[in-house]
Protein backbone atom coordinates (compact mmCIF):
# COMPACT_ATOMS: atom_id res chain seq x y z
CA UNK A 1 0.00 0.00 0.00
CA UNK A 2 1.48 3.69 -1.18
CA UNK A 3 0.69 6.14 1.09
CA UNK A 4 3.79 8.08 0.31
CA UNK A 5 2.31 11.57 -0.79
CA UNK A 6 4.97 11.62 -3.67
CA UNK A 7 4.37 7.94 -4.85
CA UNK A 8 3.25 9.21 -8.26
CA UNK A 9 5.01 9.64 -11.15
CA UNK A 10 5.16 13.44 -13.04
CA UNK A 11 4.13 14.43 -16.54
CA UNK A 12 0.35 13.43 -16.52
CA UNK A 13 -2.38 15.33 -14.71
CA UNK A 14 -2.45 14.41 -11.21
CA UNK A 15 -5.65 13.60 -10.10
CA UNK A 16 -7.44 13.82 -6.45
CA UNK A 17 -10.29 12.00 -5.13
CA UNK A 18 -11.32 14.11 -2.48
CA UNK A 19 -14.23 11.55 -0.46
CA UNK A 20 -13.34 8.03 -2.01
CA UNK A 21 -15.66 6.53 -0.73
CA UNK A 22 -18.63 4.79 -2.87
CA UNK A 23 -18.66 6.92 -5.80
CA UNK A 24 -15.19 8.19 -5.22
CA UNK A 25 -13.42 5.28 -4.68
CA UNK A 26 -15.32 3.91 -7.83
CA UNK A 27 -14.81 6.86 -10.69
CA UNK A 28 -11.02 7.03 -8.82
CA UNK A 29 -10.05 3.23 -9.40
CA UNK A 30 -11.91 2.88 -12.76
CA UNK A 31 -9.63 6.30 -13.85
CA UNK A 32 -6.46 4.55 -12.32
CA UNK A 33 -7.03 1.47 -14.00
CA UNK A 34 -7.02 3.21 -17.10
CA UNK A 35 -4.00 4.35 -16.49
CA UNK A 36 -4.49 7.96 -14.88
CA UNK A 37 -2.26 9.29 -11.96
CA UNK A 38 -4.84 9.28 -9.26
CA UNK A 39 -4.53 9.69 -5.56
CA UNK A 40 -7.38 9.04 -3.17
CA UNK A 41 -8.19 10.90 0.27
CA UNK A 42 -10.57 9.17 2.75
CA UNK A 43 -11.00 7.77 5.57
CA UNK A 44 -9.30 5.38 7.82
CA UNK A 45 -11.58 2.71 7.79
CA UNK A 46 -11.62 2.67 3.84
CA UNK A 47 -7.59 3.19 4.03
CA UNK A 48 -7.80 -0.19 6.50
CA UNK A 49 -9.99 -1.41 3.67
CA UNK A 50 -8.02 -0.64 0.56
CA UNK A 51 -4.76 -1.58 2.34
CA UNK A 52 -5.58 -4.95 2.46
CA UNK A 53 -7.67 -5.90 0.16
CA UNK A 54 -6.89 -3.10 -2.59
CA UNK A 55 -9.86 -2.38 -5.37
CA UNK A 56 -12.24 -5.02 -7.11
CA UNK A 57 -14.31 -2.96 -9.29
CA UNK A 58 -17.42 -3.95 -11.42
CA UNK A 59 -20.70 -2.91 -12.75
CA UNK A 60 -23.99 -4.19 -14.28
CA UNK A 61 -22.57 -5.01 -18.21
CA UNK A 62 -19.95 -6.96 -16.60
CA UNK A 63 -16.20 -4.77 -15.60
CA UNK A 64 -13.95 -6.30 -13.71
CA UNK A 65 -10.70 -4.54 -12.87
CA UNK A 66 -8.82 -4.99 -9.74
CA UNK A 67 -6.06 -2.88 -8.25
CA UNK A 68 -3.92 -4.38 -5.88
CA UNK A 69 -2.86 -2.40 -3.08
CA UNK A 70 0.81 -1.60 -4.38
CA UNK A 71 -0.81 0.10 -6.84
CA UNK A 72 -3.44 2.25 -5.26
CA UNK A 73 -1.87 5.88 -3.77
CA UNK A 74 -4.63 5.97 -0.40
CA UNK A 75 -3.83 8.41 2.18
CA UNK A 76 -5.86 10.69 4.87
CA UNK A 77 -3.34 13.05 4.63
CA UNK A 78 -5.27 16.22 3.49
CA UNK A 79 -1.07 17.60 1.94
CA UNK A 80 -1.90 15.28 -0.89
CA UNK A 81 -4.39 18.15 -1.92
CA UNK A 82 -1.40 19.99 -2.87
CA UNK A 83 -0.34 17.84 -6.02
CA UNK A 84 -3.77 18.18 -7.69
CA UNK A 85 -4.00 19.38 -11.03
CA UNK A 86 -7.84 17.96 -10.80
CA UNK A 87 -9.69 17.66 -8.05
CA UNK A 88 -12.83 15.24 -8.02
CA UNK A 89 -14.84 16.17 -4.82
CA UNK A 90 -16.91 12.98 -4.23
CA UNK A 91 -17.87 13.98 -0.60
CA UNK A 92 -21.67 14.06 1.10
CA UNK A 93 -23.19 17.52 0.59
CA UNK A 94 -22.85 17.88 4.48
CA UNK A 95 -19.35 17.94 3.75
CA UNK A 96 -19.14 20.09 1.43
CA UNK A 97 -18.01 23.09 3.16
CA UNK A 98 -15.48 21.13 4.91
CA UNK A 99 -14.03 19.59 2.01
CA UNK A 100 -13.89 23.17 0.92
CA UNK A 101 -11.67 24.20 3.93
CA UNK A 102 -9.09 21.62 3.11
CA UNK A 103 -9.26 22.61 -0.68
CA UNK A 104 -8.31 26.22 1.14
CA UNK A 105 -5.55 25.26 2.88
CA UNK A 106 -3.61 22.71 0.52
CA UNK A 107 -4.76 22.95 -3.04
CA UNK A 108 -2.59 24.86 -5.58
CA UNK A 109 -3.84 28.24 -7.12
CA UNK A 110 -4.31 27.03 -10.46
CA UNK A 111 -6.51 23.36 -9.45
CA UNK A 112 -9.72 22.69 -11.05
CA UNK A 113 -12.31 20.74 -8.44
CA UNK A 114 -14.95 18.87 -10.47
CA UNK A 115 -18.15 18.31 -8.12
CA UNK A 116 -19.20 14.73 -8.24
CA UNK A 117 -21.75 14.80 -5.73
CA UNK A 118 -26.02 14.78 -5.19
CA UNK A 119 -28.13 17.66 -5.27
CA UNK A 120 -27.95 20.80 -6.62
CA UNK A 121 -26.39 23.51 -4.94
CA UNK A 122 -22.78 21.85 -3.91
CA UNK A 123 -20.54 23.21 -6.61
CA UNK A 124 -21.83 26.87 -5.81
CA UNK A 125 -21.24 26.29 -2.45
CA UNK A 126 -17.37 25.04 -3.34
CA UNK A 127 -17.00 28.10 -6.12
CA UNK A 128 -18.67 30.73 -2.86
CA UNK A 129 -16.09 29.98 -0.49
CA UNK A 130 -13.23 29.29 -3.07
CA UNK A 131 -13.44 31.76 -6.09
CA UNK A 132 -9.70 31.55 -6.43
CA UNK A 133 -10.05 28.12 -8.05
CA UNK A 134 -12.10 26.62 -10.87
CA UNK A 135 -15.42 24.49 -9.77
CA UNK A 136 -16.68 22.73 -12.62
CA UNK A 137 -20.31 21.09 -11.50
CA UNK A 138 -20.81 17.27 -12.21
CA UNK A 139 -23.80 14.81 -11.94
CA UNK A 140 -23.06 10.82 -11.06
CA UNK A 141 -26.38 9.20 -13.10
CA UNK A 142 -25.26 5.97 -11.45
CA UNK A 143 -25.31 4.04 -8.09
CA UNK A 144 -22.21 2.42 -6.37
CA UNK A 145 -22.16 -0.51 -3.43
CA UNK A 146 -19.84 -0.92 -1.12
CA UNK A 147 -19.61 -4.74 -0.61
CA UNK A 148 -17.08 -6.71 1.63
CA UNK A 149 -13.36 -6.38 0.99
CA UNK A 150 -12.88 -3.08 -0.98
CA UNK A 151 -15.58 -4.09 -3.77
CA UNK A 152 -17.13 -1.43 -5.44
CA UNK A 153 -20.00 -2.59 -7.83
CA UNK A 154 -21.89 -0.16 -9.85
CA UNK A 155 -25.38 -1.36 -10.26
CA UNK A 156 -27.04 0.97 -12.51
CA UNK A 157 -27.12 2.91 -16.12
CA UNK A 158 -25.69 6.05 -16.87
CA UNK A 159 -23.11 8.51 -18.34
CA UNK A 160 -21.13 11.29 -16.27
CA UNK A 161 -22.12 14.73 -16.86
CA UNK A 162 -19.84 17.87 -16.37
CA UNK A 163 -20.32 21.63 -17.34
CA UNK A 164 -19.06 22.40 -20.94
CA UNK A 165 -15.46 23.85 -19.54
CA UNK A 166 -12.55 23.88 -21.88
CA UNK A 167 -10.43 23.43 -19.07
CA UNK A 168 -11.58 19.55 -18.36
CA UNK A 169 -9.72 19.00 -21.65
CA UNK A 170 -7.11 16.73 -20.36
CA UNK A 171 -8.88 14.57 -18.37
CA UNK A 172 -11.13 13.46 -21.23
CA UNK A 173 -9.04 11.15 -22.75
CA UNK A 174 -8.68 9.23 -19.30
CA UNK A 175 -11.95 9.36 -18.47
CA UNK A 176 -12.93 7.64 -22.36
CA UNK A 177 -10.20 5.06 -21.49
CA UNK A 178 -11.93 4.51 -17.93
CA UNK A 179 -14.94 3.65 -19.66
CA UNK A 180 -16.85 6.68 -18.30
CA UNK A 181 -16.95 9.24 -21.00
CA UNK A 182 -17.93 12.69 -19.84
CA UNK A 183 -20.64 14.14 -21.25
CA UNK A 184 -20.40 17.75 -21.32
CA UNK A 185 -23.32 20.29 -21.15
CA UNK A 186 -23.98 24.17 -21.09
CA UNK A 187 -27.68 23.94 -19.68
CA UNK A 188 -26.19 22.00 -15.93
CA UNK A 189 -28.86 23.90 -13.99
CA UNK A 190 -31.18 21.75 -15.90
CA UNK A 191 -29.15 18.78 -16.22
CA UNK A 192 -28.97 18.96 -11.89
CA UNK A 193 -32.47 19.21 -11.33
CA UNK A 194 -33.08 16.23 -13.37
CA UNK A 195 -30.93 14.45 -11.72
CA UNK A 196 -32.62 15.10 -8.52
CA UNK A 197 -35.85 14.18 -9.76
CA UNK A 198 -34.46 10.27 -10.25
CA UNK A 199 -32.61 10.65 -6.75
CA UNK A 200 -35.64 11.31 -5.07
CA UNK A 201 -36.04 7.51 -5.18
CA UNK A 202 -32.82 7.70 -3.10
CA UNK A 203 -34.98 7.97 0.09
CA UNK A 204 -37.91 5.61 -0.58
CA UNK A 205 -35.21 2.87 -1.04
CA UNK A 206 -33.54 3.44 2.12
CA UNK A 207 -36.92 3.49 4.25
CA UNK A 208 -38.31 0.37 2.17
CA UNK A 209 -34.80 -1.61 2.69
CA UNK A 210 -35.00 -3.51 -0.31
CA UNK A 211 -32.68 -3.85 -3.31
CA UNK A 212 -33.65 -0.97 -5.91
CA UNK A 213 -34.92 -3.63 -8.35
CA UNK A 214 -36.98 -5.09 -5.76
CA UNK A 215 -38.38 -1.86 -4.43
CA UNK A 216 -39.14 -0.76 -7.75
CA UNK A 217 -41.11 -3.95 -8.68
CA UNK A 218 -43.97 -3.21 -6.26
CA UNK A 219 -46.69 -0.51 -7.06
CA UNK A 220 -47.16 1.05 -3.51
CA UNK A 221 -43.50 2.18 -3.72
CA UNK A 222 -43.55 3.42 -7.17
CA UNK A 223 -46.73 5.60 -6.14
CA UNK A 224 -44.64 6.76 -3.79
CA UNK A 225 -41.80 8.10 -5.67
CA UNK A 226 -44.64 9.32 -8.30
CA UNK A 227 -46.31 11.50 -5.40
CA UNK A 228 -42.80 13.02 -4.83
CA UNK A 229 -41.75 13.29 -8.23
CA UNK A 230 -44.99 15.25 -9.57
CA UNK A 231 -45.04 17.54 -6.55
CA UNK A 232 -41.41 18.79 -7.42
CA UNK A 233 -42.28 19.10 -10.92
CA UNK A 234 -44.97 21.56 -9.88
CA UNK A 235 -42.59 23.30 -7.62
CA UNK A 236 -39.86 23.52 -10.59
CA UNK A 237 -43.13 24.99 -13.06
CA UNK A 238 -43.77 27.18 -10.16
CA UNK A 239 -39.99 28.33 -9.75
CA UNK A 240 -39.91 28.39 -14.07
CA UNK A 241 -37.08 25.61 -13.94
CA UNK A 242 -37.00 23.12 -16.92
CA UNK A 243 -36.04 19.81 -15.26
CA UNK A 244 -33.47 18.39 -18.24
CA UNK A 245 -34.16 14.55 -19.80
CA UNK A 246 -31.09 12.50 -17.79
CA UNK A 247 -32.42 9.60 -18.40
CA UNK A 248 -34.47 7.53 -21.40
CA UNK A 249 -37.67 8.72 -20.40
CA UNK A 250 -38.32 12.45 -19.60
CA UNK A 251 -39.10 13.33 -15.83
CA UNK A 252 -42.55 14.66 -17.37
CA UNK A 253 -43.48 11.26 -17.84
CA UNK A 254 -41.97 9.38 -15.10
CA UNK A 255 -45.63 9.80 -12.63
CA UNK A 256 -47.22 8.28 -14.82
CA UNK A 257 -45.07 5.46 -16.06
CA UNK A 258 -44.31 4.54 -12.12
CA UNK A 259 -47.94 4.75 -11.46
CA UNK A 260 -48.36 1.75 -14.02
CA UNK A 261 -49.51 -1.59 -12.99
CA UNK A 262 -47.08 -4.32 -12.27
CA UNK A 263 -46.99 -5.87 -15.25
CA UNK A 264 -47.32 -2.77 -17.66
CA UNK A 265 -44.56 -1.18 -15.61
CA UNK A 266 -42.02 -4.71 -15.72
CA UNK A 267 -42.03 -4.38 -19.61
CA UNK A 268 -41.82 -0.44 -20.00
CA UNK A 269 -38.71 -0.49 -16.95
CA UNK A 270 -37.02 -3.45 -19.29
CA UNK A 271 -36.38 -1.01 -21.49
CA UNK A 272 -36.04 2.08 -20.15
CA UNK A 273 -33.42 1.46 -17.12
CA UNK A 274 -31.25 -1.07 -16.08
CA UNK A 275 -30.85 -2.14 -12.57
CA UNK A 276 -29.04 -5.39 -11.59
CA UNK A 277 -29.85 -7.17 -8.36
CA UNK A 278 -27.35 -5.92 -6.08
CA UNK A 279 -28.37 -1.82 -6.53
CA UNK A 280 -29.16 -0.18 -3.67
CA UNK A 281 -29.06 3.52 -3.26
CA UNK A 282 -26.66 5.39 -1.42
CA UNK A 283 -28.99 6.72 0.93
CA UNK A 284 -29.53 3.04 2.04
CA UNK A 285 -26.22 2.68 3.10
CA UNK A 286 -26.04 5.62 5.17
CA UNK A 287 -28.84 4.29 6.71
CA UNK A 288 -27.45 0.86 7.37
CA UNK A 289 -24.37 2.35 8.64
CA UNK A 290 -26.30 5.11 11.03
CA UNK A 291 -24.68 7.83 9.18
CA UNK A 292 -26.49 11.26 8.50
CA UNK A 293 -27.92 11.12 4.95
CA UNK A 294 -28.13 13.60 2.07
CA UNK A 295 -32.15 13.92 2.65
CA UNK A 296 -32.23 17.27 3.28
CA UNK A 297 -29.99 18.13 -0.31
CA UNK A 298 -32.20 16.04 -2.52
CA UNK A 299 -35.92 15.87 -0.94
CA UNK A 300 -35.11 18.92 1.17
CA UNK A 301 -33.92 20.80 -2.07
CA UNK A 302 -37.13 20.83 -3.23
CA UNK A 303 -39.13 22.07 -0.22
CA UNK A 304 -36.01 24.44 0.31
CA UNK A 305 -37.12 26.08 -3.29
CA UNK A 306 -41.06 26.02 -2.41
CA UNK A 307 -40.54 28.16 0.36
CA UNK A 308 -38.51 30.26 -1.79
CA UNK A 309 -41.06 30.96 -4.25
CA UNK A 310 -43.96 31.26 -1.53
CA UNK A 311 -45.55 27.81 -1.90
CA UNK A 312 -44.77 24.23 -0.28
CA UNK A 313 -43.97 20.35 -0.69
CA UNK A 314 -45.63 18.87 1.81
CA UNK A 315 -44.86 14.97 0.74
CA UNK A 316 -41.03 15.74 0.09
CA UNK A 317 -40.96 17.05 3.18
CA UNK A 318 -42.75 14.52 4.93
CA UNK A 319 -40.14 12.52 3.42
CA UNK A 320 -37.68 14.52 5.32
CA UNK A 321 -38.97 13.98 8.44
CA UNK A 322 -39.19 10.31 7.80
CA UNK A 323 -35.51 9.86 6.87
CA UNK A 324 -34.53 11.58 9.93
CA UNK A 325 -36.45 9.96 12.17
CA UNK A 326 -34.57 6.74 10.59
CA UNK A 327 -31.42 7.96 10.94
CA UNK A 328 -32.35 8.68 14.91
CA UNK A 329 -33.53 4.67 14.69
CA UNK A 330 -36.94 5.74 15.74
CA UNK A 331 -38.44 4.62 12.18
CA UNK A 332 -37.51 1.40 10.88
CA UNK A 333 -38.44 -0.09 7.20
CA UNK A 334 -41.92 0.88 5.85
CA UNK A 335 -43.80 -0.89 3.35
CA UNK A 336 -44.81 0.27 0.39
CA UNK A 337 -48.47 0.81 1.51
CA UNK A 338 -47.48 2.19 4.89
CA UNK A 339 -44.57 4.42 3.14
CA UNK A 340 -48.08 5.67 0.76
CA UNK A 341 -50.17 6.44 4.03
CA UNK A 342 -47.64 8.17 5.47
CA UNK A 343 -46.88 10.65 2.57
CA UNK A 344 -50.53 11.35 1.90
CA UNK A 345 -52.09 11.35 5.86
CA UNK A 346 -53.10 14.92 6.84
CA UNK A 347 -50.57 17.17 8.35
Amino acid sequence: MNTNIGFLDQGTPHIVVLGAGAIGGYIGGCLAVAGANVSFLGRTKMLDIVKTHGYRLTDLYGRHSKLAPSEIHFTTDAKVLKLADFVLVAVKSRDTLAAAELLRMHAKPNVTIISFQNGVGNAEALANHLPQFKVVAGMVPFNVVTLPNGHLHCGTEGQLCTESNAVLSPLNTFFEKAGLPLQQFTNFKEIQWGKLILNLNNAVNAISDLPLKEELSQHAYRKCLALLISETLTVLSQAGIHPAKVSKVSAQLLPYILRTPDFVFKRLAASMLKIDEMARSSMWEDLQNQRTTEVTALNGAVVDLAKSIGISAPRNARMVALIQQAEQGKVKALTGKDLLQNLTSPP
